[in-house]
């Protein structure tokens, strides 16, 4: 009977691409993939790793009710792990928390080589270096901060060697690395850096030449393809070929990132099939059956007082007599109408049975009985009311839009010195962004974690930025995947994630090649 294909999974964050990986099944029914070891830094991404690995050591129909009990906060996570010692140790030899680059690449080695055992040529490494140094957003903030000269030295720009160097020395026969867009315009020293990465995946030896003395293989080469182009007539691609536009394949959510998938050259694996295109998905379509929450304010919360902050918005002075802000200014109206103060706030856990419009067999699991991490954040009363009006503005324009500064009244726009800026050069003045009920989201990154700003709720009566478990349904996290921590990690963990729905379909070609 044929074994799953072992995986070797770096900077594996929560788990996103392990999790894509993980549920793809063979045509009997069986996992096609078993994640070996996957490797983490953060200790609170760490912690949500080793539960979904505790979880994935059982079949999925027979985890245990316990496993639910803490998911919805009846037990604590001490109690679990004495309940099932036996699966937790596994899971601990699978969920490891390293900073790869700094931990001593000897004992990296001898973990990967322990949970490779005997099965060192037919495996996988998937995962994605962390990307602050790539991203166009990263960058352009590390430059303001840090200046050229220091942004130039960060040691990020080159720890792709880090998965170069595993690649070298333990030589998958395939790997599947994930980036940010921002890579393919990334320099260092005036150098390009994709280029650079390319040529290197394609031969890693040649990195690191003191590795040859010791390698099974006098010549390792690997062929890098794209997953949603064919190659050229020449045998080559484009460095735009290598980005996936995440939304183009049935994920809610405009997320471009970059795939490369590398096969080594003395396999016999040469063609493989590319993803497939599917219909859009909406943000509506995939959290609209979440149970409706209301924003806290930051201070002296209570649902009196919330309504209160919310309504001062009828009082608001309209300068602008146009068709527009006069049809924005009867909606909000009408809006104001509906607010409901005795909304709840949410939870760790919300009781409660979801049907999401898309992708139901995905994200449901009906033995949990709600959703974790559904739980909203405090708001000052400016920005409730802010939140609100950019919600009622993208209800009523059409094609429907979030509100630049230069829609907002007078009255709404933010006492910030760089507001006036924005307004001339129009750069930056879409800090209030709503995630429009009818498209898929724009990309959740982790930013989030900072503020809400830019995910703003559809729904003008819930006046709120995202949950993090919303957040997480446009990631295509399962709504039994649970998120560790405070919660401005738990924005963290999702918006560094990989979506599992894609990493799914991943799966599959690299399953077929296989």
């Amino acid at each position: 009977m044929p074994q799953p294909i072992p995986i070797i999974d770096l900077f594996a964050g929560p788990g996103g691409l392990g999790e894509g990986f993980s549920r793809w099944r063979s045509r009997d029914g069986r996992p096609a993939f078993k994640i070996r070891l996957s490797i983490e830094m953060d200790s609170w991404a760490h912690r949500t790793l080793l539960l979904r690995s505790f979880y994935r050591q059982f079949d999925p129909a027979n985890a245990p009710a316990s496993y639910y009990q803490y998911l919805r906060g009846e037990i604590p996570r001490d109690e679990l792990e004495q309940k099932f010692q036996t699966q937790f140790n596994a899971a601990r030899e699978e969920a490891w928390q390293a900073t790869l680059g700094k931990t001593d690449s000897e004992e990296v080695s001898l973990r990967i080589s322990s949970a490779l055992g005997r099965e060192r040529d037919n495996w996988l490494l998937i995962g994605g270096p962390p990307c602050q140094a790539y991203s166009l957003v990263g960058r352009a903030r590390m430059i303001g901060g840090k200046g050229r000269t220091e942004f130039e030295k960060d040691h990020r720009h080159f720890l792709y060697r880090e998965y170069l160097r595993i690649i070298a020395n333990h030589q998958p026969a395939v790997f599947v690395m994930e980036n940010v867009k921002g890579l393919l315009s990334a320099q260092v020293g005036g150098q390009p850096m994709f280029p650079l990465i390319r040529a290197d995946l394609q031969d890693p030896l040649r990195v690191f030449p003191e590795l040859r003395q010791v390698s099974r293989r006098k010549h390792l080469h690997y062929t890098l393809f794209s997953v949603v182009v064919p190659r050229d007539l020449a045998g080559d691609f484009q460095s735009s070929d290598f980005v996936v536009h995440a939304e183009d394949y049935g994920i809610p959510q405009a997320r471009h990132r970059v795939i490369i998938l590398g096969v080594r050259g003395d396999t016999a694996l040469r063609q493989h099939g590319l993803l497939q295109r599917g219909s859009t998905a909406s943000v509506r379509e995939v959290i609209g059956d979440l149970p409706s929450l209301r924003s806290r304010l930051s201070s002296k919360d209570s649902p009196e007082a919330w309504a209160a902050a919310v309504r001062a918005l009828s009082n608001l002075r309209w300068s602008d007599k146009s068709d527009q802000a006069g049809l924005v200014r009867m909606a909000l109206e009408r809006e104001l109408r509906r607010i409901r103060p005795n909304l709840s706030v949410g939870g760790a856990f919300v009781s409660c049975q979801t049907k999401p419009e898309r992708h139901e067999r995905w994200y449901v699991d009906r033995r949990l009985g709600g959703v974790c991490n559904h739980e909203t954040r405090g708001h000052i009363p400016e920005d409730l009311c802010r939140y609100f009006f950019s919600a009622v503005f993208a209800s009523v324009t059409d094609p429907p839009r979030s509100p630049l500064l230069q829609d907002f009244p007078a009255s709404l726009l933010p006492d910030h010195k760089n507001v006036g800026e924005a307004l001339k050069e129009t750069k930056f003045n879409d800090r209030f962004r709503v995630q429009v009920a009818s498209r898929p989201s724009t990309t959740v990154v982790s930013h989030i974690s900072k503020d809400g700003h830019y995910y703003i709720h559809y729904d003008p009566s819930q006046c709120r930025s995202l949950t993090v478990r919303e957040a997480a349904r446009l990631q295509t996290f399962p709504d039994n995947y649970f998120f560790e921590g405070p919660r401005t990690e738990q924005y963290h963990q999702v918006g560094n994630a990989v979506p599992p729905l894609l990493a799914h379909q991943i799966a599959k070609i690299v399953a077929d090649l296989f």
